[in-house]
C-alpha cells in the first residue's frame, strides 16, 4: 500500500522545518547512521517537518525494480517518520539526485531532483543542495553537468545494478567537491554566501534561501528578518538547521 505523501503545503504550515544535508549515509562510520536514525526518532513531532537537502544517501539510484539494499534501514526510518505524520521533503544532491517513484509512492516523501521553492513554515524559500551553482573550476560544472544530463542517466540505467553501483563505489569521491585545502571551501562558502545575497537582493518576495554542498555551517540574517543557510554537514557532527516563522538557527545533534 503507497505511504501517504508529504505535499508542499505540509512544510508551509508546520511549526518548525528541520533543514538537514550532507550525511552521506553508505561511506561514512556507522556512529552518523545510527545518529541519522535517532535524530528522525526523536527530534521531529508532529506539526513539524524535515527537509533534506541533498547527499542524504552517499549513493541513489531507482532503477525501475531494484533500490540500493544498503540503505534498507534508513529509508525504513524515512517511511516510519512519514507514518508518525511528519513531511519530509528531499531535494536531490549530486549523490542522490536520481531518485523518484520510490520515494515518493512508496516511502511518502515529496522529492525535488533539483533546485526548487518552497514555502517553509511560512517563508517563501529557494532552495538548492548547491553543486553547480558556485563551482570554483570549469571541470566541477562540467562534472555536475554531465551527472544531471538524462542520457548520463539512461545509459546508466542500462546496466546491471550490481554493476552500475560498484561503478557508483568507485566513482563516489569524483561526485563531490571533496578537498580539504582550507583556502578552496573558504572561496567556496563566499561563493554560496555572494550567491544568496544576490538572490534575495533580486527577489524580495524570498524569505529565505537554503543551500548545502560545501559541508559549511552557514547563516546570515538581513535586517528585515530574511535569512540564508547552510545547515553544514549532519556527518559533521549533527549539524542541522531549525526553521520558523519567527527565526532560522544552526544546532547540531549530539552522535
Amino acid at each position: 500500500m503507497p505511504a501517504p505523501t508529504a505535499s508542499p503545503e505540509s512544510l508551509a504550515t508546520a511549526s518548525r522545518v528541520f533543514v538537514v544535508a550532507d550525511a552521506h549515509l553508505g561511506q561514512v562510520a556507522p556512529a552518523v547512521t545510527a545518529a541519522w536514525h535517532r535524530f528522525l526518532e526523536t527530534v521531529p513531532r508532529p506539526g513539524d517537518a524535515v527537509l533534506i537537502n541533498g547527499d542524504l544517501f552517499d549513493f541513489w539510484f531507482e532503477y525501475r525494480t531494484v533500490v540500493p539494499r544498503r540503505h534498507f534501514e534508513s529509508v525504513s526510518r524515512l517511511h516510519a517518520t512519514v507514518g508518525r505524520g511528519i513531511p519530509i521533503a528531499f531535494i536531490g544532491g549530486n549523490h542522490d539526485r536520481w531518485g523518484g517513484d520510490f520515494l515518493r509512492r512508496d516511502i511518502g516523501i515529496e522529492y525535488y531532483v533539483g533546485p526548487t521553492e518552497l514555502t517553509l513554515a511560512g517563508r517563501r524559500s529557494y532552495v538548492a543542495h548547491g553543486d553547480g551553482l558556485t563551482e570554483t573550476h570549469w571541470t566541477g560544472a562540467l562534472t555536475h553537468w554531465v551527472l544531471r544530463h538524462p542520457v548520463t542517466v539512461a545509459v546508466f540505467r542500462t546496466l546491471h545494478p550490481t554493476i552500475g553501483f560498484w561503478i557508483a563505489d568507485k566513482l563516489s569521491r569524483g561526485l563531490a567537491d571533496n578537498t580539504k585545502h582550507r583556502a578552496i571551501l573558504d572561496r567556496a562558502e563566499a561563493a554560496q554566501a555572494a550567491f544568496a545575497q544576490r538572490l534575495l537582493a533580486q527577489r524580495p518576495e524570498l524569505g529565505l534561501v537554503v543551500l548545502a554542498h560545501t559541508h559549511r555551517a552557514h547563516l546570515d540574517r538581513l535586517a528585515d528578518g530574511r535569512s540564508y543557510v547552510n545547515p553544514g554537514a549532519f556527518l559533521d557532527g549533527g549539524r542541522y538547521a531549525v526553521v520558523t516563522r519567527e527565526a532560522v538557527e544552526l544546532r547540531a545533534f549530539p552522535f
